[in-house]
């Protein structure tokens, strides 16, 4: 905004360029507008880019590498010529003042208050990094003939280490030099990759449509073989099966009362069913055929009508029924010596 309005085309009539300089001293604006506005403290307000993860004091929120800030600048001191300056700013998530400021000596930033950095550092040695030389090293390399001797040695002893690794980066570099020899290689791996892809593609949708499925297939492993192996798979019987079982079962037992199974077992209780069952229709079958009549006729004496006496169970008294006969009732047996005798 301040370059377009001090670019701007139109003077006014009572512009000097003598007395005012440009439009910006016209209009008694700085060039920066709201950005300085507390520039007569020395501060300058710019737009910061947070140097490093760190965590928030006041929310204890993390705040990531990049995040930037509207911060207020301003020189705090001097690291021998270079200027140390100093960055405050407002967390985004809280009211918590952040400040930071930077640090010639090892070319980084150190928090002040309102933080605490998240350690990520790491060893450039451990990492086999370039470890670049130190400036109390250098010093000493250039002023002293026999640390730079024995600095020279120490050189080339790495550099005979370093030697055949070198030499092996370059041999594998040059075979890989050739771009259509690579790209070659490279498209017939793919093609044969493709081709074991659509594959196994092919065999998991015949699964899945014999299963009946609709989810991915994950891609065999020998523990699974195995377990599939030790796994067994029985049909169960069917209803008709399993009544040709049980009655078959039935069949084979005796009727008669078993020691074997406890009265109180469900084999002992379905036995006592059964045997119930058979002697109810025993006694039903034996009632119906003893319901015929029995009738005799007298051998003496004259015609009379027919005595006819039915017996119907052991446990009933015999029952005489004679028209004009005083006589007492006679039992089943002597009915059955007067029919023979007839």
């Amino acid at each position: 905004m301040g370059e377009r309005k001090g670019q701007n085309h139109y003077y006014p009539p009572d512009f000097n360029p003598v007395k005012h300089g440009s439009l910006n001293g016209y209009h008694k604006t700085h060039p920066l507008r709201e950005r300085a506005r507390k520039l007569s403290q020395g501060i300058l307000i710019i737009r910061f880019e947070m140097p490093f993860n760190i965590w928030c004091d006041g929310c204890k929120n993390h705040i990531g590498m990049g995040v930037r800030y509207n911060a207020e600048k301003k020189k705090v001191g001097n690291y021998y010529t270079t200027p140390i300056y100093r960055f405050k700013m407002k967390c985004h998530l809280c009211v918590n003042y952040i400040e930071m400021q930077t640090d010639p000596a090892t070319c980084d930033y150190v928090i002040v208050t309102g933080g605490s950095r998240k350690e990520e550092r790491w060893d450039m040695a451990e990492n086999e990094q370039i470890i670049t030389t130190e400036h109390k090293e250098k010093e000493k390399l250039e002023t002293d003939a026999m640390f730079k001797l024995d600095h020279g040695g120490k050189d080339k002893e790495k550099m005979k280490k370093a030697l055949p690794s070198l030499a092996e980066i370059q041999d594998y570099q040059a075979s890989k030099k050739d771009d259509f020899q690579l790209n070659s290689s490279l498209r017939r791996k793919f093609r044969t990759e493709k081709k074991v892809i659509a594959e196994q593609e092919e065999k998991d949708n015949m699964v899945r449509l014999r299963t009946n499925l609709s989810i991915p297939l994950l891609p065999e492993k020998e523990e699974d073989k195995k377990l599939a192996a030790l796994l067994t798979y029985q049909a169960p019987d069917s209803y008709d099966d399993k009544q040709h079982i049980k009655r078959k079962e039935i069949s084979s037992r005796s009727w008669f009362t078993s020691p074997s199974p406890t009265p109180g077992s469900p084999a002992g209780s379905l036995l006592h069913k059964l045997g119930l069952q058979g002697k109810e229709a025993a006694v039903a079958k034996a009632l119906s055929s003893s319901q015929s009549a029995l009738i005799r006729r007298r051998s003496a004496g004259p015609r009379t009508e027919p005595c006819a006496t039915a017996t119907r169970r052991n446990s009933y008294p015999e029952i005489s029924t004679c028209e004009g006969d005083e006589t007492p009732s006679i039992s089943p047996t002597e009915m059955c010596q007067g029919c023979d005798g007839d």
